[in-house]
Parts: C-alpha cells; structure tokens; sequence
C-alpha cells in the first residue's frame, strides 16, 4: 500500500459559503469560480451533502451537473439550466471540443521549460481514490504543461490537459518528479505541507455555447 493511502481521512470541511462566484450567467448556463475545498458534487454521507452545485441548485433550481473538479482543485466550472444545453456541453466535453487551461506550482523547478507527459491512467483500486500509471490496462492520457516562472525550489506551469482522466494533472505532474504543492494524495510529507491547499487552479474553459454556437473563453484568476 502507498504511503498516501495510508494517510488518515480528514472531516470534510468546506469553505463558508460567502456566495457564488458567479463569471458567466444566461438562460443556458452558469459559470462559476470553485473555491478550493468545496466538492463539485455531493458525496454519499449526510455530512458530504455541502457542494457547489448544492449551493447553485437553492438559486437556481435548474441548475445540472455537467463536469467536476477534485474537491481541493478551484477554479472554472460550467453548469446546464436545461436538459438540452446539459447534452449540448456534455457532447463538447465528451468529444474534447472544450480546451482548458490550469495554473499549478510544482515543487522543484522543471528541466525543460514546455513539454508533454503521455502516460496511460487507471484507478489503484486497492488504494481508492487513487489514480495510478499502467502501461498495461490505463487509459491514454495527456497533458501539455509550460514553465511561466520559477523559484529556487519551485515553479509556476501552466498547464493543458488533451484527455480528462481522475487526478491526471496531479499524477502526471507526479510521475516527472515534480509533484504539485499541498497535494494531500500523492505529495510527500514535505511537499504536502509546503502549501496551505493544492495548488491547482483552473484558470481558462473554452467551450461552445449551448444554444448559439459562440466561442466562449471562461476565466477566473488564480488566487495563489
């Protein structure tokens, strides 16, 4: 067993809610700036029932689950208000027409200042949640990242996920070496405590609207 598995489970403990942070709003959609800590969705205990799209759904009742981000990841998120724009987006989304683009800081400083990390995903049941490199039976995952500032003992990337597999930023930034700071999963004991919180943001959602067809670019800005 890895030692992140190990690691005990802490009470869910989701941010106040001060109200939403809302970045784009119509009659087909809502987008929104996830605060770090708050799960996208539900989850199955009464004390998990707090989420984004709880707190969305008490304002607007309309209000559908298209994709998520980890509980500890902020950033863009898009809701539905409709059946028919929820499987115009989710079609986007499951095609790969959206592109994203994620701001993250990485212990250590990268060797190359862009490059591609192309290594095949599946989930370490044994050790659930957990995602896991598999060159036998994951499947294909890819993420583009770039260096856009270092430190002595860390840099900032921007980084582009092709493909959107469970934790993928956060494993394959891993699998280089360069795991992301306060990673409370797979970081190092040092590494996870260099950070009050992940340091992971969704910065970019580019997407199709679902009624009109225009290009939207959907932005929050990194609060770290």
């Amino acid at each position: 067993m890895s030692a992140a598995a190990t690691r005990p489970t802490h009470d869910y403990r989701p941010p106040p809610d001060e109200g939403l942070a809302i970045l784009y709003l119509d009659e087909d959609l809502i987008a929104l700036d996830k605060p770090s800590g708050l799960l996208s969705v539900p989850g199955r205990s009464e004390a998990a029932r707090d989420s984004l799209a709880s707190r969305v759904q008490a304002r607007f009742p309309d209000a559908l689950t298209v994709h998520r981000l980890d509980m500890e990841t902020s950033g863009v998120i898009v809701m539905a208000r409709s059946r028919e724009a929820h499987r115009a987006l989710s079609i986007g989304f499951e095609r790969r027409e959206t592109a994203k683009r994620y701001v993250a800081v990485l212990a250590g400083v990268l060797a190359q200042q862009c490059g591609s990390v192309d290594l095949p995903l599946i989930g370490d049941w044994p050790n659930r949640p957990l995602q896991k490199v598999d060159f036998e039976q994951g499947k294909p995952s890819l993420t583009h990242y770039r260096m856009i500032d270092q430190k002595e003992d860390r840099c900032r990337v921007e980084l582009e996920p092709v493909t959107g597999r469970s934790h993928q930023l956060r494993v394959h930034m891993l699998s280089i070496g360069h795991p992301i700071l306060g990673d409370a999963l797979y970081a190092p004991e040092a590494i996870r405590h260099a950070a009050p919180r992940l340091m992971l943001h969704a910065q970019v959602l580019k997407l199709r609207h679902p009624r009109s067809g225009e290009a939207l670019e959907l932005t929050a800005p990194p609060p770290f």
